[in-house]
C-alpha cells in the first residue's frame, strides 16, 4: 500500500544507452554541476537521485541519473536469466567484479523497477532510427520492466525552426510508435533547450501518472512554472533597465577651439588621428551603451543559473575611424558626423545583435522604417541647451538596441548548463525574422515606449517591462508553440 510520503513524491527515472547525454541533461534540468560528463561510454556506473522541485509542504519531484544500458543483447539475456539461481548469481556477484558494464546496465533497471513512475529515454537525434540497432533491444528491456516511457530526442543541434525540429521528432515517433512501453516522444535538448519545453514535458509526466499521484505532480508542476515565471519576469525587468538607461544617456559636447579644428584638419596630411569633440562624446555614450549590454547579459546568465559571464566586445563597429566630421544643424536635433561607406550596417548587426552574429551581420530590416540603412544614420541626436550641447541615442538605435536585447534573451533561455560556461556564439537567423516580425507588429507601441523613457518619465521602466514582456512571449510562441500553455 503506498503511504502519503509515497503519493507526494514524483520519481523520474533517466536512461539511454550509454554517452548518449543523460548527465549533461540532467545538468540542463536540475540547473547545477551533478554528475561526471565524458565523452566515453559508462561514466555513471551508479544511479544517482536528485531534486528537480520541493514544495514547501514536502512534495518533491525526483530525477534519477542511470548507468547506461550498454552491451543490450547479452543485458536482455541475462534479465530473463535472473529467476534461476545461477542467474542471480551472475547478475549480482559475478558481473559486479568480472563486468562491470553489464553490471551498471543491471543497476539502471533495478533503479526502473523500484523507483520510477515515468521513465525518460533519451536518443540521439542525429542517429537514424532505423540502424540504431541498440534501441529495439533496449524496448525489450524497457517492455520487459513494463513502467511507461517518455522518448527524450537528445543532441539535435544549434536551436532551429519548429517544423525542422519536429521533423526529427517525427521520425523517432514512427519507428517507437509500435512499442506499447512508449507513451510520447518530444524534443528536449541537453544544449539547446528553452524552459517553456520543460513544461510540456511535466505536463507529460501528469498524465501517465497514477490517478492518486496526479494531484502532487499538479502541484509541482505550478511549482515548477511559477519559478520559471519569476524568472522570466525578472529577465524582462533587466532588459527595460537597460533600454532606459541607454534612453535617457546623454553626453556633453564640448566647444571646440581652432586649435582643436586645426589639428583634425592637419591629421591626415601628418599620418596622425586627432579625435574631434563630436567623436570623444560619441565614443563615451558609445563604451557606456557597451557597457550597458554585457552588464545586461551576465544579470540574464545568473538569473538562468548558469555559469560564466559574456566576455564579447560589443559595438565594436562604432569605431572613430568610421566618424568624418561635418557641420551641425544648429536649427534643430541633427546627426555629428557622418559614416562612411559600409560602417552602418556593421553597427546596426552589432546593436542588433548584443554581441551575437545574427545571419553574418544582417540589418534588423523592416523595423527602422523605409529608410532602411539611412534611418541608423540618425544614431546620435544632438540637444542644444541654453549653454551646452549634448548626444543622445536616436530611438531608431534605441528599437534596435531593444531588437538585440530580445535575441539575447533567446541565447540565453536556450543554453542549457549541461553544455558548460555561457559561450558567446552566433544566434540562428530565424530567431532574427521571429523577432523581427513581432516588433513590426507593435511598432507603434515600441515607438511610443521608447519615447517615454527619453523623456524621462518615472513610469518608463514599467511601461517598457510590461511591452518587453510581452514581446518575448509573442516570440517564445513563434518558436515554441506548447509555450502557449505557459502564457
Amino acid at each position: 500500500m503506498s503511504t502519503q510520503a509515497d503519493l507526494g513524491t514524483v520519481t523520474l527515472s533517466l536512461i539511454s544507452h550509454t554517452n548518449v547525454g543523460k548527465t549533461t541533461l540532467a545538468r540542463t534540468l536540475l540547473r547545477r554541476d551533478v554528475g561526471e560528463v565524458a565523452d566515453q561510454p559508462h561514466v555513471t556506473d551508479v544511479s544517482e537521485a536528485h531534486t528537480l522541485i520541493e514544495t514547501e509542504d514536502g512534495l518533491c519531484l525526483r530525477l534519477w541519473d542511470t548507468p547506461g544500458f550498454g552491451d543490450s543483447a547479452h543485458l536482455l539475456k541475462r534479465l530473463k536469466s535472473l529467476d534461476s539461481p545461477i542467474g542471480w548469481f551472475l547478475a549480482q556477484v559475478w558481473d559486479r567484479y568480472r563486468d562491470r558494464p553489464k553490471w551498471c546496465s543491471q543497476q539502471a533497471v533495478r533503479n526502473i523497477q523500484d523507483d520510477a513512475d515515468i521513465v525518460l529515454y533519451l536518443v540521439n537525434a542525429t542517429e537514424d532510427p532505423a540502424t540504431a540497432g541498440y534501441v529495439g533491444l533496449e524496448m525489450q528491456i524497457l517492455e520487459w520492466i513494463g513502467k511507461p516511457v517518455i522518448v527524450l530526442v537528445n543532441q539535435m543541434g544549434p536551436p532551429r525552426e519548429a517544423a525542422r525540429e519536429q521533423a526529427d521528432i517525427g521520425r523517432w515517433r514512427t519507428a517507437l510508435e509500435k512499442y506499447q512501453v512508449v507513451r510520447e516522444t518530444l524534443a528536449l535538448d541537453a544544449f539547446a533547450r528553452c524552459w517553456v519545453q520543460e513544461g510540456q514535458l511535466l505536463d507529460v509526466v501528469e498524465e501517465l501518472l497514477p490517478e492518486a499521484k496526479r494531484p502532487a505532480q499538479v502541484a509541482l508542476s505550478r511549482a515548477w512554472q511559477q519559478r520559471n515565471l519569476a524568472i522570466f519576469h525578472e529577465s524582462s525587468r533587466v532588459l527595460a533597465r537597460q533600454i532606459v538607461q541607454a534612453a535617457q544617456d546623454t553626453e556633453p559636447v564640448e566647444a571646440e577651439s581652432w586649435d582643436d579644428k586645426v589639428k583634425a584638419g592637419i591629421g591626415p596630411i601628418l599620418g596622425k588621428e586627432f579625435k574631434s569633440a563630436g567623436q570623444r562624446a560619441m565614443a563615451a555614450l558609445n563604451a557606456r551603451a557597451n557597457a550597458g549590454i554585457i552588464a545586461s547579459t551576465n544579470k540574464l546568465i545568473a538569473l538562468h543559473e548558469l555559469e560564466g559571464e559574456s566576455a564579447a566586445e560589443l559595438l565594436q563597429a562604432l569605431r572613430d575611424s568610421f566618424i568624418v566630421a561635418a557641420p551641425v544643424d544648429t536649427t534643430k536635433a541633427a546627426v555629428i558626423g557622418g559614416f562612411v561607406s559600409g560602417a552602418l550596417g556593421g553597427l546596426a548587426a552589432d546593436l542588433a545583435a548584443g554581441g551575437l552574429t545574427l545571419g553574418g551581420g544582417a540589418l534588423i530590416g523592416g523595423i527602422l522604417g523605409a529608410a532602411g540603412v539611412a534611418g541608423i544614420a540618425k544614431g546620435y541626436n544632438l540637444v542644444r541647451g541654453a549653454d551646452h550641447a549634448e548626444i543622445r541615442w536616436s530611438t531608431e538605435v534605441l528599437v534596435t538596441l531593444l531588437a538585440g536585447a530580445l535575441v539575447r534573451y533567446l541565447a540565453v533561455a536556450h543554453f542549457g548548463r549541461g553544455r558548460g560556461a555561457w559561450q558567446d556564439s552566433d544566434a540562428p537567423r530565424f530567431w532574427q525574422d521571429e523577432v523581427e516580425a513581432v516588433l513590426r507588429d507593435n511598432q507603434h507601441r515600441l515607438s511610443q515606449a521608447i519615447k517615454q523613457a527619453q523623456a524621462g518619465s518615472d513610469a518608463s521602466i514599467d511601461v517598457l517591462d510590461g511591452l518587453i514582456r510581452q514581446l518575448l512571449e509573442a516570440i517564445l510562441m513563434r518558436l515554441h508553440p506548447q509555450a502557449r500553455a505557459v502564457f
